[in-house]
Formats: C-alpha cells, structure tokens, sequence
C-alpha cells in the first residue's frame, strides 16, 4: 500500500512534523489580520483608476512576513517571561509545547524578518522615504511587541500599536504604494480595518486577563478590568459599521451598504463577549478574525463592482 509507505517513510514523517510545528507558530488565523488592510488598500486604489498587481502581491507578502515575525517574536518572549505556562487558556503554542527551541524560534523570527526586508526595498524604490519610515517601524514595533526591555503588549499598549500598525498605516501604506497620495477616505479606511484588528486582540487579552494579572502583564483587561474590554470590543464593533455606511452616502458608493449585511454576525459576537467566558472565548476570537476578513471582502466588493 503505497499511502502506507509514505506514512512510515521517517524523511517523509519527519517533514511532516517539521511543517506542522512551523504552521502552529505561524499561527494562520491571525493572517487575515495582514491580508485584510492590504485587500481593501488595493481595491480602494483600484477604485481611483490606479492598480499594479506586482506592487499588490509585494505589498501582500511583506505584509504576511512582519505578521508571521511577530507571532514568532510572541511566542519565545512569552514563553520566556513565562506567560505561556501551563495555565493558559488559549491554543498551544510551539515554544510553550517544546515543538521548537527558543533559539530555533528566535532564527526563525529573524529570518522572516529579514524576508519582509527584503521586499521592503523594492517598496521602498516605488513608495520613497515614507515607505522605509513605515516598514522599519513596522518591523522594530512587531519584535518590542512582546520583545526588547519595554515590551508594548506587556504595558498596555498593544491595543495601540494594532490600532495603529494594521490600520492607520496598513491600509493608507498600500494605497499610497498604489497612487502615491492619500486621502481623508482612505484614513478612514485604515481606521476601519484597525478597529476591527484591535477587536481580536481584546478578545485575547479578555481571555487571558486572570492569567496575566499573575504573570505582570498589564493590558488593557488587566488594567481597567473585564467590563471595561467588553464595551471596548462592542465600541470598536460599531465604529467599524458605521464607517462604511458614512462613506457609502458622503462618496454616493451604494455598494459601500454591503458590510451591513455582517452586523448580525458581529452582534452575535458582542453577546457572547458578554455572556462567555475562559476557553469558550477562543472560539470568539476566531470568529472576530473572520469577521474581519469577510469585512474587507465585502468592503472591497464595494468598491470594484
């Protein structure tokens, strides 16, 4: 039987294990959150008559590496500060479960940093200084996010710096690679898409706000206390909706409406912030990171059909 044979062939086996410890520290749920303010970018440029695809699928992939980076990055500090412990509530991760060493981790987290550099030059030489500025900081802020001597997440600012990174920059950076201007729409765009970003991580640190408070991790959920995470993730939530709506009549963009077809989903999704709590709220999680990616395709509809 040869599907038997490949099963037990060790090199065979062997890879196969390499790739999975290497997809859970990548953590492919939190992708939309890198593939999201890129796709409504793109499309918002499309929309201003100004589309190149070679410059989208750059945009794209450096956008994935810093991503993956950080999650690397997340993973060895926080097992090493002893956040991920045995305690924690939410799914495995690779330091933490001794699938990779933190040196192997920390390889891999320059590796892919050095990757997303890499393609930052040719942004660079189509965007100018501005580009450099943004992916530099995009790079040294995803490894300070948990990092470094003033790591962000464990201060309170890593609701900020998601805010900031896949919003406010994310998505004005790769329109402005597309036409090289920005706009106050496309501002409100980026401010969109981070609300939405932002909202994934107040479900993390909701979940893991006992566990943090142990371990000195001072987030927002530590600092102002559950209720306060509960009606920040509702708030974000509503500012997401409205955005689009408020584009929809002020560009007389019809088709802009169609995010408020996903108002019942995230509506089901403030009811369980409120009403669940521990692991049931990793289930939470994967769905606000879904709603953000079929936020940003039904917004992009919106500007292509």
């Amino acid at each position: 039987n040869t599907n038997v044979l490949f099963i037990k062939n060790p090199c065979i086996s062997v890879l196969i294990r390499g790739l999975n410890k290497w997809t859970m520290a990548i953590r492919p749920k939190t992708l939309p959150a890198a593939i999201s303010p890129v796709l409504v970018g793109t499309t918002f440029a499309y929309y201003h008559g100004y589309f190149d695809w070679i410059v989208a699928i750059a945009t794209l992939i450096a956008s994935l590496f810093i991503q993956i980076g950080s999650n690397f990055a997340n993973d060895v500090y926080d097992f090493l500060k002893g956040t991920d412990n045995e305690n924690r509530l939410g799914p495995k991760r690779a330091t933490q479960s001794a699938l990779i060493t933190p040196a192997e981790m920390k390889k891999g987290m320059m590796m892919v940093f050095g990757l997303a550099l890499l393609i930052g030059v040719y942004l660079a030489w189509i965007g100018g200084w501005i580009i450099v500025a943004i992916g530099t900081i995009s790079i040294i802020s995803a490894f300070a996010y948990t990092g470094g001597p003033y790591p962000l997440g464990y201060h309170g600012w890593g609701d900020v710096f998601v805010f900031i990174f896949f919003g406010l920059i994310a998505v004005p950076g790769t329109f402005y690679l597309q036409t090289g201007f920005i706009n106050e729409e496309v501002v409100l765009l980026g401010i969109a898409l981070g609300v939405l970003s932002t909202a994934i991580l107040v479900v993390n640190n909701l979940r893991d706000a006992d566990t943090d408070i142990e371990t000195g991790k001072k987030t927002l959920a530590v600092r102002f206390g559950k209720s306060f995470s509960k009606f920040q993730y509702s708030t974000l939530m509503v500012v997401a909706f409205l955005i689009p709506i408020y584009l929809a009549e002020t560009m007389q963009i019809f088709s802009l409406y169609l995010p408020i077809f996903l108002i019942p989903v995230a509506g089901k999704l403030i009811l369980q912030i409120y009403f669940e709590e521990g692991k049931v709220l990793n289930e939470v999680l994967a769905k606000t990171a879904r709603l953000l990616f079929l936020y940003s395709i039904v917004l992009s509809m919106g500007f292509v059909l």
